[in-house]
């Protein structure tokens, strides 16, 4: 056979045998690459070469940070049943990258039973309230147990996160009513203290007014005796005794009524009794009552 007709072909085969074993890898990820079935080498990101009809690539894994998702019906220490949401992101170390493919038959459910016994062991300690409120607790407890495990695989735990967690549909409508209860009771708390308020203030108000006109009352009844005392002066003066002079006085004052009652209409005020003697008669009951009065005093002095 002419060397010239091989050539070509020689060249074809090369090529062939080239092109076949060349493959890429894209970024953040790894390719394994075992001969004749047993591991040989993890090829990075790039173009690579394997051996044709050698070597083969097992399988490609990714470096990236990934997030599983899990699930997890329980029940509290007051026997309440809540779905909680676990999400757990981690990644692959890169230099276990032979463990985390070889050692692992499915992570995935590795990591989901770890969360599963976690969860199930945190969650029946605490009340429904202290779930939601040391949900931190329980991611943290996740991630210390998936770091135990999973470190030994090549995986390294990012992050632990408790996202959502749900209690059953009446659980949560008796807990609305709870808090609605509880602001009522707080909005009527509030009413009462202002109501006592108001009237605390209405009743200093009133006694502050009953004061002032008991003091108006006071201050009138002064200057209405400075003003007999005055006017009795005056009649003594001109030969009229006291005894006369107060008899004048009421009389006037009591004929004063009778015209401030008759200048109005609508009046409802009826003086008794009306006689023209009504003066003097109230006039000797005052007097009579005064020096009665006086002599009970000098009594119990005695």
């Amino acid at each position: 056979m002419d060397f010239p007709f091989i050539l070509p072909i020689l060249i074809f085969l090369g090529l062939f045998f080239i092109s076949s074993g060349l493959f890429t890898v894209k970024q953040q990820t790894a390719a394994i690459v075992q001969r004749f079935g047993k591991f040989h080498s993890v090829r990075q990101a790039g173009l690579q070469f394997k051996v044709p009809f050698v070597d083969s690539i097992a399988g490609r894994i990714t470096m990236k940070i990934q997030q599983l998702d899990v699930p997890v019906e329980t029940k509290t220490k007051d026997d309440v049943f809540v779905s909680i949401k676990v999400s757990v992101q981690y990644l692959i170390k890169p230099d276990s990258i032979y463990d985390a493919f070889y050692k692992l038959q499915n992570p995935y459910e590795q990591m989901s039973s770890y969360i599963f016994d976690v969860v199930r062991a945190e969650v029946p300690k605490m009340k429904l309230d202290d779930v939601f409120e040391r949900k931190d607790d329980i991611a943290v407890a996740i991630k210390r147990e998936l770091d135990e495990a999973m470190n030994e695989y090549g995986y390294y735990i990012v992050k632990a996160l408790v996202t959502d967690i749900d209690p059953a549909a009446a659980v949560k409508e008796a807990m609305n009513h709870i808090n609605a209860a509880e602001r009522k009771k707080t909005a009527a708390e509030y009413e009462g203290e202002a109501e006592k308020i108001r009237i605390v203030a209405k009743a200093r108000a009133e006694a502050e007014s009953k004061r002032l006109q008991g003091q108006g009352i006071a201050d009138q009844r002064r200057e209405i005796a400075r003003g007999l005392v005055e006017s009795v002066g005056v009649l003594n003066q001109v030969g009229i005794n006291s005894q006369e002079a107060s008899a004048l006085i009421v009389i006037t004052q009591h004929y004063d009524t009778l015209h401030s009652v008759g200048e109005n209409s609508n009046s409802t005020l009826i003086l008794m009794p009306n006689a023209p003697t009504a003066a003097t008669d109230m006039l000797t009951s005052m007097v009579t009552s005064l020096v009665a009065t006086k002599q009970l005093g000098e009594v119990v002095k005695k």
